[in-house]
């Protein structure tokens, strides 16, 4: 399945990524045309890694220690969020290590040579020594790889790599994509604007989080608001707002047939003063609980927001129920990711085909449904005051991702992650997001193992395999990442 649109924060500076390459000032007049040979692989990379949203600052073929300085301060004053640093031939760390001293953000090293493999017999025909000495560094990316590993490690600086050829289709470039992708989201994080409505859910102690910690592991704002501003808004809002957001209900839902026409309006104003409030507070997440008892006007707009957070879910602006803020954190990740990030939790399995049930009440995200989501009403919102519509959608079927940002002893965020498959059968019609998965590990192996590392209940799932890209992420947070499979 291709990615869904990939959201973009409120106001969010571009993603700028800097880019260097490497040589040794005493070749140039050594071997001539070997600089510009090097500067040309150097473009080569530059327009691998240009995508929409992104700005390159390209510093360059550094040379010298002194060139060294120049590119890092000029990637702090283009507050680069990475660094590709493309390994061009031979060059000495020490115009390798001012850079990323300076610059102070992650960098991937990039050991990519011209092609498969030197042509042997056509290099030995060169005759000229000098001249196949030339051509070698032209091929020398790998040779000075652990010298930049070496000094690195003993200053402590972070670095990744990626391993390959600078032709087209070579697998690296999808490793390198990753990268990028990665290094998004984490810039995404970074800028975010986190709502946080209401209060927790009384009692739900593995929710409770530190907002601090999570500010300091990602970055980015958090908003505390008032239900009462919400309800202040509603009170505006125009009759031209509410038919246009009632056609939109009727454009993206399967309403049925026994939902009552004043259900429907009540739920299109609060989905309108939910716009407002987040265009108002410019926010790319949001985290809600509130009771609402002891004021009728408040418990009307709270249960009543399950439509309108349903597509702010599509819009990416992922919201969480019960004031779960990690899995806030968790679902902008897999949305800004472009596979979605429902909210969800596991209760109960099917143990005759070995399949995990998932779902939650609340709002689902629309866009990774296996159709199109149904409005039901109920009669009571289980475990919460009041009654109103809810949503009852299935995630598409195929390979999914489960998150769970979780938090040890210690308190900083890690992330959990499993791989898995959401399959088709029958589904419990309560008016919930339910659905069906499988796991490599089983039913029982997965369960054991996911609640061995001690998760909130909640989790996020996103459509297809991205592991890879959640690993590279928590490198670049520097977080630790538990898979169970």
């Amino acid at each position: 399945m291709s990615n869904l649109s990939k959201p973009q924060t409120h106001n969010s500076p571009p993603l700028r990524i800097g880019l260097f390459g490497i040589g040794l000032d005493t070749y140039w007049p050594q071997f001539d045309g070997l600089k510009e040979r090097l500067e040309g692989y150097l473009e080569q990379v530059a327009g691998k890694l240009a995508k929409d949203g992104v700005e390159i600052c390209n510093a360059g073929l550094v040379d010298s220690p002194e060139r060294a300085v120049e590119a890092g301060s000029f990637f702090r004053r283009s507050e680069v969020d990475i660094v590709f640093l493309h390994v061009t031939t031979y060059a000495l760390s020490s115009t390798v290590l001012p850079v990323m001293q300076r610059a102070k953000v992650p960098v991937v090293i990039m050991n990519l040579q011209p092609g498969e493999a030197i042509d042997y017999e056509a290099f030995n025909k060169l005759g000229d020594r000098t001249k196949m000495t030339g051509d070698w560094l032209a091929w020398c990316s790998a040779c000075p790889v652990p010298e930049i590993a070496n000094a690195f490690k003993r200053a402590g600086i972070d670095f990744h790599q990626v391993t390959g050829t600078l032709l087209e289709g070579d697998p690296v470039w999808n490793e390198v994509e990753e990268w990028i992708e990665a290094a998004r989201v984490a810039h995404t994080m970074a800028n975010n604007r986190l709502g946080l409505l209401g209060h927790y859910y009384n009692g739900m102690l593995d929710i409770y989080t530190d907002l601090t910690a999570q500010l300091a592991c990602f970055g980015g704002h958090m908003e505390i608001l008032e239900v009462e501003e919400l309800a202040a808004i509603r009170r505006d809002i125009s009759q031209a707002a509410v038919d246009a957001k009632l056609a939109e209900f009727q454009n993206t839902f399967d309403i049925q047939s026994d939902v009552l026409p004043d259900e429907l309006l009540r739920a299109a104003r609060t989905a309108v003063a939910l716009d407002q409030l987040v265009e108002k507070h410019r926010l790319g997440s949001m985290a809600y609980y509130y009771m609402g008892s002891g004021s009728d006007e408040n418990k009307d707009v709270m249960t009543s927001v399950i439509l309108g957070n349903s597509l702010l879910n599509g819009r990416g602006v992922p919201v969480a129920g019960e004031y779960e803020v990690k899995n806030a954190q968790a679902m902008k990740i897999m949305d800004t990711f472009g596979v979605g990030g429902s909210f969800t939790e596991y209760y109960a399995a099917d143990f005759r085909e070995d399949v995990v049930l998932l779902g939650h009440d609340g709002p689902g995200h629309i866009k990774i449904a296996s159709s199109k989501t149904k409005v039901r009403p109920l009669d009571v919102y289980h475990g919460k005051v009041g009654r109103g519509l809810s949503v009852e959608m299935s995630v598409q079927h195929g390979p999914v991702t489960l998150l769970s940002l979780i938090e040890g002893a210690h308190g900083r965020p890690e992330f959990l992650v499993a791989e898995g498959e959401s399959v088709p059968g029958p589904i419990l019609q309560i008016g919930n997001t339910n659905s069906r998965y499988k796991f490599p590990i089983g039913a029982r192996g997965f369960m054991e193992q996911w609640n061995a590392h001690g998760p909130a209940h909640h989790c996020a799932i996103g459509v297809g395999h991205i592991s890879q890209k959640l690993k590279k992420l928590a490198a670049l947070l520097g977080i630790e990442i538990q898979m169970v499979c």
